[in-house]
Order: structure tokens, then sequence, then C-alpha cells
């Protein structure tokens, strides 16, 4: 499966911007998605996760109650809806697939089995 993340750009601080991630080669609709974000001279930091029907959701500490992550599984689509950014939410964002999962838990680990390319979010003070 192919992922493509889009909808970054440049944004002052406490706009929004919504991320996409279009998959090709597969349905999405029977995997975990998430997504992860990374700046420079860090690991990648997961940030939010849905489950395959999208009944469950996960997020980190530091983006929750503040980004918001859903799915269309007719358009084989997931996205990131992000208000109130802050600075120190630039950074690139990478959308992934896990194609098994045991337990819906999982899915806030960094073990996905498919990253797409990222795309840059930056926030201005």
């Amino acid at each position: 499966v192919q992922l493509q993340a889009s909808g970054g750009g440049l944004v002052q601080a406490g706009g929004s911007l919504r991320l996409s991630c279009a998959a090709s080669g597969r349905t999405l609709s029977s995997y975990g998605m998430g997504w992860f974000r990374q700046v420079p001279g860090k690991e990648r930091e997961f940030v939010a996760a849905i489950t395959s029907k999208g009944g469950t959701t996960y997020y980190a500490d530091s983006v929750n109650g503040q980004f918001t992550i859903s799915r269309d599984n007719a358009k084989n689509t997931v996205y990131l809806q992000m208000n109130s950014l802050k600075p120190e939410d630039t950074a690139v964002y990478y959308c992934g697939a896990k194609t098994y999962y045991s337990s819906t838990a999982e899915l806030r680990g960094a073990n996905y089995n498919y990253f797409g390319q990222g795309t840059q979010v930056t926030v201005s003070s």
C-alpha cells in the first residue's frame, strides 16, 4: 500500500490545518491508521491513531483535545484536523498503516507496516 500525506503548510499560531492521507494499492478499511510527526534531530513521535472501523481513537497527551483523527474508508483516506496550532507543533507529519493489531492499544506504538511521505507543517509565532 502507498500512502500520501498532504495538507501541510505555513500557518500562524492559533490557526488550523487539516491533513489528509490517501492510500493506493490496497483498501485501508481493515488497517489501523496513525499520524506521527518528526522534527530534525528527534525520533518520530506518535500523534494520533484510529482503529480500522473508526470506533476508537488515541492521542498523544500533547495534542489531546487539540487534534482530531478521522477516516473515510469509502474514500480510502484518513484525516488529521489540527486546531489551535502552536509553534511546537511544527514538524513533518507522516501517516502510517498497521495491518494487524491484537490490541487497539498497539496503535499507539511506532511499529507500523507502512509509512507515507511526510507533509511539512510550520507554525509561526
